[in-house]
């Protein structure tokens, strides 16, 4: 069986995130990229079910300019078997995303994708549920805990009230969480040896996809400035200065 892992480039999330002096975006010069974790804990996720003999071949692919190649050597220094780079210049949506992510399970037929829950740049949290939706594949959303069989796939996931079990008939979508697994570490050797992995490179338009955004960005702002605490030697004092605040 193979396994997909869509894997995006980011932000380092150490990295503290500028906004250009016009307002227009992300000032993203001279700023260190990485893989999403989420992505990155979908791809240790579908590496130990390798490992354990549910996988023959775990496949990163990542939609965006040239400079994806190194997200996606990420993932084949940790383990991944190859690669695919599917070229695009344009800022790309959920939906753009997931409708190529179609086409690339129409042509690799992976018994299971694997990704992150969100994006740490957009934190949109929607490309899994549309890709699940566009195949009319089952899904299973924040995954903390995944045990697969050779037919069905049993998804642990964190919800609001606790912990959610549902089990999916394969194929199926799988979006990460945090609590899921604790990514290792790429070693030197395996950094090596994933400069001759393969990566095959497509663009967009060989699937015929418009990656033209529908929505438009008016402004990017930093979130305002947290002002300093005060100290108060009582319950009254707080209750004045709650007050003059207008909380109460």
């Amino acid at each position: 069986m193979k396994v997909l892992v869509p894997v995006k480039r980011v932000i380092d999330f150490n990295v503290a995130v500028r906004v250009k002096t016009d307002g227009s975006g992300v000032d993203l010069s001279n700023v260190k990229m990485s893989i999403n974790p989420f992505d990155e804990i979908a791809v240790e996720e579908a590496l130990r079910l390798k490992e354990a003999g549910k996988a023959e071949e775990v496949i990163a692919v990542s939609i965006g300019p040239k400079e994806c190649t190194e997200t996606i050597r990420t993932a084949l220094a940790m383990g991944a078997d190859r690669g695919i780079l599917i070229l695009c210049e344009h800022g790309l949506e959920p939906l753009t995303v997931a409708k190529v992510l179609k086409e690339v399970c129409a042509e690799e037929s992976p018994g299971l994708v694997i990704m992150g829950k969100q994006a740490i740049d957009d934190d949109c949290n929607q490309t899994g549920q549309m890709l699940a939706a566009l195949l009319d594949w089952p899904q299973g959303t924040f995954a903390s805990k995944v045990e697969l069989t050779e037919e069905r796939i049993t998804v642990t996931r964190e919800v609001d009230g606790g912990l959610q079990t549902v089990d999916l008939k394969l194929p199926a979508i799988v979006t990460t969480d945090l609590r899921l697994n604790e990514p290792r570490y790429a070693s030197l050797p395996n950094i090596m040896k994933a400069r001759k992995k393969p990566i095959d490179e497509k663009t967009i338009a060989d699937y015929g996809i418009d990656p033209m955004p529908r929505l438009k960005v008016l402004k990017v702002t930093e979130p305002p400035k947290r002002r300093a605490g005060m100290r108060v030697d009582s319950a009254a004092t707080l209750v004045e200065k709650l007050r003059e605040a207008g909380v109460i």
